[in-house]
Order: structure tokens, then C-alpha cells, then sequence
């Protein structure tokens, strides 16, 4: 029994000496945080030093400019009117705004939307662009991928929509004017440059012998893209594309099953070839839509699955640029000659022996409305 009692009472003795020693260890802890805490405050009384941190000064370059430019200066660098700006910005402004971290000034919306329409305008590589805006050039990939998803997803649906309502009458009877009644839109396509992708690169080889990625697009009488499909290979044929487009399967849906005539009668044939007025919608808008974003002109080191984003967030821009009524200057449709800097297109390939003119959008008015 006594033995016992002895056990237990050294078991109570070391677990004192173990919680004492644990206090004082905590004691000592505590003390000296506060000491060094104690220390860094006198020290930041006596002294001016600064933490070193290395940022740029962005106030002394490109940017830090851009405040004396007048509206046709801003233009030219931005492809937009300040007005224009100012509009999209509203509009993205809070979903590509950044909280600030620390010490850390994040950098203003304005910027970040300047920096990525600047790369639209010019497809510079990423080391220019910081320079000029005096950021990392990592930050500028970041930002540039984060104000095109911004674009995207807060204004396609809104300003990249198939008409209906008024707009389909209007645009109805605007093409009716070009002497073809019942037409919706006008459809074409066009190759956009990329570099050869890492996974079957030879997919992406189109018949001129550059890399590429198809653009199919349906635009209205205004030069506005209605439907927007981009991203298949560019050895693709016109007619895969058009197949797998959510255009041709919603067509496919309806009661008369195709979206085309299957079958082209030898007046029908005869028809297609009076249809340059309403088809040069389509060039129009690919002309304005690459004289703007010469992103779309020159082959980018943007990822190739990303490059659908990039088209569909150039189609946005031009269509609030096309509905504010901000011109297209022609000094840029002049840099749309092909030259040493730019690729010709690939012609347009005969489909089953059909005629060469791309095919426009013929619907009846009753079912767009439907």
C-alpha cells in the first residue's frame, strides 16, 4: 500500500516539475517577443530607413504619360476613344480591380485595362509592355489574361447576340435593301495566326503553311459580329466548322432540320453570285476586326487554348466600338495589306462542287422570332 502511495505521489511530483518547466518557457517566449517587439518600435522612432522594396516607378513612364495625351493621341495608341475606355472600364472596372497586400500598391483598373488593350492593338511581346508600364513581365501575362476573362465573361452574352425582336427587323430589312430578302446575317470565316502548338501541330497547319486557328462568325448589317465560333485547327475545312457550330446544331433543331439548302438548284447557284453587296459585311467587320487588334494579324505567345478568349474578347471590343460609334481609322486598314509582317489568308475551298461565295444566314422571320 505504501509502495503504491509513493508511486503515485512521484508521478504528481513530475508532472509538476513538466507543467513548471512548460510555464516558464512560456514566460520566456512571451518575454522576449515583447522585448523585440519593444526594440522595433524605439528603432522606427529614431530612424528614417525605409524597407527596401523593389518596385518600379511607375509614375515616369509610358503610363505615367498617358494623362497629356489628347483624344487623337490616345486613339492611336489604344484603338479607342478615351470615351470608349472609360465605357468598357465601367463596365470591368470592379472585376479586374485588385485589394491591396502589405506594402504592395495594387495596380489601378485603368492601367490594367490599357495594358491589355495595347496588347490587343499591337501583339508586342510581354517584355516591351512591362518597359513601357514599368511592371514584371509576368505581371503583365497575369493581367492580360485576367482582363480578357473579365471582357469575356461580363459582356459577350451582352453585346454578341443573335438579333431578335426589333433588331432581327431591322436587320432584316437592312439586307433586304442589299437586294436579299430574309436574311438574318452574313456568314464567313478567317484564319488567325498562332504558333505551333506543342500537341499536333500539324493540325494547326492551314493550305498557306502557317499555323492558325479558324474564326466562323456571323455578322449583322452594321459590321457586328451576331455569333462568334472560333478555335478549331486550321486544316480544318470551312464546312467541319460550320458543322460543329452551336449555330449549325441550334439550325438543326428547327422543324425544316437544316440551317443551308442541302441541295442548290441551277438557279439558286446563279442567285449566290448577286449576293457580293450583302456578303461584304463579313469582310468589312474581319478587316475592322484585325485593323484594330493586330493581335489577330500576328502570331502571339498566347497558349493556343486560350486563344478563343482571345477572339471572342476582340469580337466584344469591336462591337462597342461599332454600336458608340467609335471610327476606324483608315491608316489601320492600310496595315491590312499583306506584306512582310503579315500572312495571306487561305482561299476560301469549293464545297461537293457548290460555288465559292460563302453562304449568308437565310431564316424565316417567324422562327428567329420564336
Amino acid at each position: 500500500m505504501l509502495d503504491l502511495q509513493a508511486v503515485l505521489l512521484n508521478r504528481n511530483r513530475a508532472r509538476e516539475l513538466l507543467e513548471r518547466d512548460r510555464r516558464r518557457r512560456q514566460y520566456l517566449r512571451r518575454r522576449r517577443a515583447f522585448l523585440l517587439s519593444s526594440i522595433t518600435a524605439i528603432l522606427s522612432l529614431v530612424t528614417t530607413t525605409q524597407r527596401p522594396v523593389w518596385v518600379r516607378n511607375r509614375s515616369q513612364n509610358f503610363w505615367g504619360m498617358t494623362e497629356q495625351f489628347d483624344d487623337d493621341e490616345w486613339k492611336a495608341q489604344f484603338r479607342v476613344s478615351r470615351a470608349t475606355f472609360d465605357y468598357v472600364l465601367k463596365l470591368i472596372g470592379l472585376r479586374i480591380k485588385r485589394r491591396r497586400r502589405n506594402y504592395l500598391v495594387p495596380i489601378e483598373p485603368r492601367c490594367r485595362l490599357a495594358m491589355t488593350l495595347w496588347w490587343f492593338a499591337r501583339s508586342e511581346e510581354y517584355r516591351s509592355i512591362a518597359n513601357l508600364f514599368g511592371v514584371g513581365i509576368a505581371t503583365v501575362c497575369t493581367i492580360v489574361r485576367q482582363v480578357i476573362s473579365a471582357i469575356v465573361d461580363r459582356l459577350y452574352r451582352r453585346f454578341v447576340s443573335l438579333p431578335s425582336g426589333q433588331r432581327l427587323d431591322d436587320t432584316i430589312r437592312a439586307f433586304r435593301d442589299r437586294c436579299y430578302p430574309q436574311c438574318a446575317g452574313a456568314i464567313g470565316g478567317t484564319h488567325i495566326p498562332i504558333s505551333a502548338p506543342r500537341d499536333n501541330p500539324e493540325h494547326y497547319m492551314n493550305r498557306r503553311g502557317w499555323y492558325s486557328v479558324i474564326l466562323q462568325a456571323v455578322v449583322d448589317h452594321n459590321h457586328c459580329f451576331t455569333d462568334v465560333y472560333a478555335g478549331w485547327p486550321g486544316s480544318s475545312s470551312s464546312a467541319a466548322v460550320l458543322s460543329s457550330s452551336d449555330l449549325f446544331l441550334k439550325a438543326e433543331d428547327r422543324p425544316d432540320s437544316y440551317l443551308f439548302p442541302k441541295e442548290l438548284s441551277p438557279e439558286q447557284r446563279r442567285f449566290t453570285f448577286t449576293l457580293a453587296s450583302a456578303h461584304s459585311v463579313v469582310d468589312t467587320a474581319f478587316v475592322r476586326l484585325k485593323g484594330r487588334w493586330r493581335c489577330l494579324l500576328k502570331k502571339s505567345d498566347m497558349n493556343v487554348s486560350m486563344m478563343p478568349r482571345v477572339v471572342a474578347a476582340c469580337c466584344v471590343l469591336h462591337n462597342i466600338c461599332e454600336r458608340r460609334g467609335d471610327a476606324f481609322l483608315p491608316e489601320w486598314s492600310v496595315e491590312m495589306a499583306p506584306h512582310g509582317m503579315y500572312l495571306i489568308q487561305p482561299a476560301v475551298e469549293p464545297y461537293e462542287g457548290h460555288v465559292r461565295e460563302k453562304p449568308l444566314l437565310e431564316v424565316k422571320q417567324k422562327e428567329l422570332k420564336a
